[in-house]
């Protein structure tokens, strides 16, 4: 985890933080290519220093995760990028997906599903 986003968070106060750092360290941990950083307002995770998810945490009622390829607009894919069929995945473009989150125990329950879309995402858009 890095020390700025932790730091970041603590001074925040999020009424949410149980669910921020839980999320971090589930992001984290399925690929020792995933590193973390501030944009936004939010953590970001990169994959080989490349932006592929963005945790959205304001307005502080719910988390979000974005999936996308980067800040800068690409050329759309012909399909979405995974083939993924789980319900958590609200797909924006065919190269962006928001995933949203209302509390820990909703995050927990779907754990599995989160780490196999995050591996699945870093992967299709390496």
């Amino acid at each position: 985890m890095n020390p700025e986003v932790t730091t970041f968070l603590t001074e925040l106060k999020h009424p949410l933080i149980a669910e921020i750092e839980y999320l971090r360290e589930l992001i984290l941990s399925c690929d020792k290519n995933i590193s973390e950083n501030i944009k936004w307002n939010g953590p970001n995770y990169m994959f080989k220093d490349e932006d592929r998810i963005t945790m959205k945490i304001n307005p502080p009622k719910k988390i979000q995760l974005i999936l996308h390829r980067g800040a800068k607009k690409q050329a759309q894919p012909k399909a979405k990028l995974i083939s993924n069929t789980s319900k958590l995945l609200d797909w924006k473009e065919n190269d962006r997906a928001v995933i949203t989150f209302q509390n820990l125990p909703e995050i927990q329950a779907n754990s599995e599903d989160l780490k196999k879309i995050i591996k699945d995402w870093v992967k299709a858009t390496s």
